[in-house]
């Protein structure tokens, strides 16, 4: 990671940074967010955290957070420059999990899950190490989530699993429990190639699959081959998305 570039005061500004106030930082400082659900998994990397709600500290390197925002909170997310003699590299997901309209104004919330606490898995041949950050996936059950979220229910069926596939390495992503009413979508992160339901794709992009059958996965390349799994069944409810927010929409008034 090199040094942050100066902001122009917009947010959301198109670029490499999305900066707030003008100023000169690496991340995310103070800002609000409202009716959803944030789940941060660090990869690699340094966060420095801080809210509304009195909470903060350092994480990364496999660490997960899982923040409710529910009637509202304020938070930064920065990127400390913590080496001065290498690059700071900083590899991360942040997924937004959307909030049901009864739990829209719920009071925040915020869980830590320590690298070292975080479930994973393999296959038997050690060809593929799955770590499971939300959810369930062949008996291994993940830490629990903040306590309204949408992911403490298991009845939703909420997933996120990361798969790390050595070269060469096959697996078969079971079908999720929810069956047919489950939505769930492949992310296909990092790697030369890969092979779903036997048709390769060599490029960045998202499969949305059947979440009631299985899938069979390859690594058809010569490096390491990395995916995201989301899954859930959907909230069926109107929703409005500006900046920061996302709300429940009455229907009456659409």
């Amino acid at each position: 990671m090199k040094p942050p570039r100066k902001g122009n005061g917009a947010d959301f500004a198109p670029g490499p940074w999305r900066m707030y106030h003008g100023r000169e930082y690496s991340g995310f400082p103070q800002h609000p967010h409202r009716g959803f659900e944030t789940i941060t998994a660090v990869m690699r990397g340094t966060i420095d955290h801080t809210d509304s709600c009195g909470n903060a500290g350092r994480y990364g390197d496999g660490d997960l957070q899982h923040m409710t925002a529910g009637r509202g909170v304020v938070h930064g997310e920065l990127f400390p420059l913590v080496h001065k003699d290498r690059d700071n590299t900083l590899q991360l997901f942040q997924i937004w999990l959307n909030l049901p309209s009864k739990d829209k104004m719920v009071q925040p919330a915020f869980v830590m899950h320590w690298s070292e606490d975080v479930r994973k898995t393999s296959t038997s041949d050690g060809g593929v190490d799955i770590t499971v950050w939300t959810g369930e996936y062949e008996g291994v059950k993940s830490l629990a989530p903040t306590p309204r979220s949408y992911a403490a229910d298991p009845s939703n069926d909420v997933g996120v699993y990361l798969l790390k596939f050595k070269p060469g390495a096959e697996f078969t992503l079971r079908a999720a429990s929810g069956g047919v009413e489950t939505n769930r979508s492949l992310y296909y992160v990092e790697g030369a190639s890969l092979d779903v339901c036997g048709e390769q794709l060599s490029r960045k992009c998202v499969v949305d699959v059947d979440a009631s059958q299985d899938i069979p996965l390859r690594n058809s390349g010569s490096d390491e081959v990395i995916c995201l799994v989301l899954q859930g069944k959907p909230i069926n409810e109107p929703v409005a998305q500006h900046g920061p927010f996302v709300m429940y929409v009455d229907s009456r008034a659409l």
